[in-house]
């Protein structure tokens, strides 16, 4: 039910910023080693890091919801880093922060927007 909710928002969203302002293009989350990461860029392109292995692949815009395309990641193992970014399929802006959420809807952590 989730992946079907998911299509429609990636057929029915639009890039760019939405009416109500929320600008995803940016840093979010940490660039320190070891840590969670992810770089919007305006062509709806996205790059970053689970703290460990190297992410890449595409979002878009629907309100104040990310509908992220399937993600590609290296496969590196780093020992006692938690890679749980790699499995978020959109996230949800909320108080300056994204809410990344897996497959089924569920948080899996939080990104606050990058100084």
């Amino acid at each position: 039910m989730f992946a079907l909710a998911v299509m429609a928002l990636a057929l029915s969203a639009c890039s760019g910023s939405p009416a109500g302002g929320f600008e995803p293009v940016g840093t979010w989350g940490s660039t320190e080693e070891g840590q969670p990461s992810l770089v919007l860029e305006k062509d709806g392109s996205l790059h970053g890091s689970d703290g460990c292995n190297r992410l890449m692949g595409s979002y878009e815009v629907d309100g104040d919801d990310l509908v992220f395309g399937p993600l590609a990641s290296t496969m590196m193992f780093c020992q006692g880093v938690d890679t749980w970014l790699g499995q978020a399929v959109g996230a949800r802006y909320a108080n300056n922060s994204l809410e990344i959420l897996d497959p089924q809807g569920q948080r899996i952590g939080m990104l606050e927007r990058g100084k």
